[in-house]
């Protein structure tokens, strides 16, 4: 028996359809309501592109074990399964994957940007220069 083969658009098609995708303003919207920005962009992409400064800086090899509330290495917004997270990254695919990771954790409102950082930008949406570091520690 040969194993099924799947493209990356297939994965990345799968997790889109599990997700209520937003744009950059319905994002916008979803932080005055209590929603949680995620950026997994890496430091130096952050720094050669920018920041969204209401983000919370979780780069995408530990963002499983930060968010999810029953981690010991979680943040301390990492209150509940029912908490809104939105995940950045630089153009909205891998943060697609990403959200649908989170989803799979039992963390129901997880979704992304539709186009990222780029789009947020575009969106005259606020940005900075200035790179922070990510949140510290071990992985799990």
């Amino acid at each position: 028996m040969s194993a099924r083969r799947r493209t990356i658009d297939d994965v990345l098609a799968e997790a889109r359809a599990g997700l209520h995708r937003l744009t950059p303003r319905q994002t916008w919207d979803a932080l005055a309501d209590g929603a949680l920005l995620v950026d997994i962009r890496p430091a130096a992409q952050r720094a050669a592109e920018g920041e969204v400064p209401q983000s919370v800086v979780i780069e995408r090899n530990v963002l499983e074990w930060r968010l999810d509330p029953s981690s010991a290495h979680r943040i301390p917004a990492a209150t509940g399964y029912d908490l809104q997270i939105v995940v950045l990254c630089s153009e909205g695919y891998t943060s697609s994957l990403a959200a649908a990771s989170l989803a799979d954790l039992g963390l129901h409102r997880a979704t992304d940007v539709i186009g990222g950082y780029h789009a947020w930008a575009a969106a005259g949406l606020p940005v900075s220069s200035a790179a922070r570091p990510a949140l510290a520690g071990a992985a799990h």
